[in-house]
């Protein structure tokens, strides 16, 4: 039998999120070098829509991380599978995720970046999940905050499954 997809955020309030969040890192970013750095798949949606909103020059990476392969919790173990291309050396970065949730996966990679020096590393989140979280991370940019569930669409999946939904569901098993 399927979950059931109970609704968290609606396509209006993803907009509004995405806008409000553009705006604080269009002021924060003003006249610096700020390079965006998207964690793939999952966050693509959300970079997408952000960038489009933001009223600042900035440059577009990414980066591809695995720790969940096709279960619904973190693994523990972080491989990069895909690296940045782009020099950060000196310059300001922002680092794009859908959503923190153990918090294993933006430790791993903030310790990673770090190797190169940049300027700064903040990073911005759709949805800041608590109840997983097995390592504190500062979440500097956050558009929603949720206590629990495993959450899908807007770029959110299960196996590759409700990526593309238009909206954030919780399932129910």
């Amino acid at each position: 039998m399927p979950p059931t997809m109970v609704p968290v955020l609606s396509r209006a309030e993803i907009a509004q999120h995405v806008s409000t969040l553009a705006w604080r890192i269009s002021q924060d970013y003003a006249e610096k070098d700020l390079v965006v750095i998207g964690i793939l798949k999952g966050a693509f949606i959300f970079l997408a829509d952000l960038v489009r909103e933001l009223t600042i020059p900035v440059e577009i990476d990414f980066v591809r991380l695995a720790s969940y392969g096709s279960d619904t919790s973190s693994s523990g173990h972080v491989q990069i599978t895909k690296e940045i291309e782009l020099d950060i050396s000196g310059r300001h970065v922002l680092i794009v995720e859908d959503i923190v949730d153990s918090g294993l996966t933006i430790a791993y990679l903030l310790d990673y970046l770090k190797q190169f020096r940049p300027k700064s590393i903040r990073l911005c989140a759709l949805i800041d999940k608590t109840e997983r979280r097995e390592v504190k991370v500062a979440t500097h940019y956050v558009g929603h905050v949720v206590e629990r569930g495993f959450l899908v669409g807007y770029g959110l999946d299960l196996d590759e499954k409700y990526r593309a939904l238009p909206a954030i569901y919780h399932l129910e098993f």
